[in-house]
């Protein structure tokens, strides 16, 4: 196949462009850079720099590769700073990926996987949360990202616009050779191992009072290969279908205190913690239910033991600061 993969030069994008080359398949990658660099391009991939802001580059890009898919990764991810600046989310992740919609009808291209994320969810009456459970965000983050959902629902309806849309858990681990480098980083994971690693001096730890068995926010952690595995049977399944939307976790939630355990475990180095108020918008926990893709594609994840998830992912910290 021949696929275009927006945002390919981040964490999620790269290591999908990469399986996806690995596959015999044909790549082009569009990104802007904002929060990665040239060096992170999969080797073997094409690359058009660009915002999806610019419809006439999205349009002649897509008339040039006439692609069998596109694979939507290109977006804000910080829960946080989308309560400071919420602005920025709806004009970079909603009014964006109109813009790349309306360039894929313009030029016949009509299946698209979506990255979206269980922030749509909010606070959840129930865990595991199911598909069909209250889309109420709690973040400016999750409703960006719900928008999109929602205009994909009616481009389907109208245009008969063929999506799957992947409501991502917490994703986390790395590849041989490739791995989580945002630039600032504020992922869990990556910001403990940097304190084994020495290169910083404690993690902080935001809410301590949450109903929880420890008091700390629980999360799902998906590892990253499991979740471009969904991806590839999600857009060969749109041959069949048009319209898909599955959770991707392991079903199961860690706080952030047994997280930092688990890292101790796996680095031998004790992690010094700094406690500090909740931050807006963080639900107490988010744990998938992934059974309707399970039954429906046969997805299964191989990887997910949380110790072999951060086993993955202290590997290339390692490898990245040698």
């Amino acid at each position: 196949m021949n696929i275009l993969v927006t945002g390919g030069a981040g964490y999620i994008g790269g290591t999908v462009s990469r399986l996806l080359l690995a596959g015999g398949h044909q790549v082009t990658i569009f990104d802007n850079f904002c929060h990665s660099k040239p060096s992170a391009v999969a080797p073997g991939a094409k690359l058009v720099e660009g915002d999806l802001a610019d419809r006439a580059l999205i349009e002649a890009t897509l008339r040039d590769g006439q692609f069998d898919g596109v694979m939507h990764f290109a977006a804000l991810i910080e829960a946080g700073e989308s309560m400071k600046v919420p602005e920025l989310y709806f004009r970079n992740n909603t009014m964006s990926t109109l813009t790349l919609l309306e360039a894929m009808l313009a030029t016949g291209h009509n299946k698209l996987v979506f990255s979206s994320t269980a922030a749509c969810y909010g606070e959840p009456l129930s865990t595991p949360i199911t598909e069909d459970a209250q889309l109420l965000p709690t973040n400016a983050y999750g409703e960006s990202k719900l928008l999109v959902e929602q205009m994909l629902t009616w481009m389907n309806r109208i245009h008969g616009f063929r999506y799957a849309s992947l409501r991502y858990f917490n994703v986390a681990g790395a590849i041989d050779g490739y791995g989580e480098a945002h630039e600032p980083e504020s992922h869990l994971i990556p910001l403990i191992l940097d304190v084994a690693m020495g290169r910083r001096e404690s993690i902080k730890v935001f809410g301590k009072d949450y109903p929880t068995k420890d008091g700390t926010c629980v999360r799902d952690y998906i590892h990253v290969h499991d979740l471009a595995q969904a991806h590839f049977l999600a857009l060969a399944a749109l041959e069949q279908q048009s319209r898909l939307i599955y959770n991707i976790g392991n079903g199961q939630g860690f706080t952030v205190r047994e997280v930092i355990q688990s890292v101790e475990r796996v680095t031998g180095k004790p992690i010094k913690v700094e406690e500090h108020d909740r931050r807006p918008g963080d639900p107490a926990v988010l744990v998938a239910s992934s059974e309707k893709i399970k039954a429906d594609l046969g997805w299964k994840p191989a990887l997910g033991e949380l110790d072999q998830i951060i086993e993955s992912a202290w590997s290339w910290h390692l490898k990245r600061y040698a």
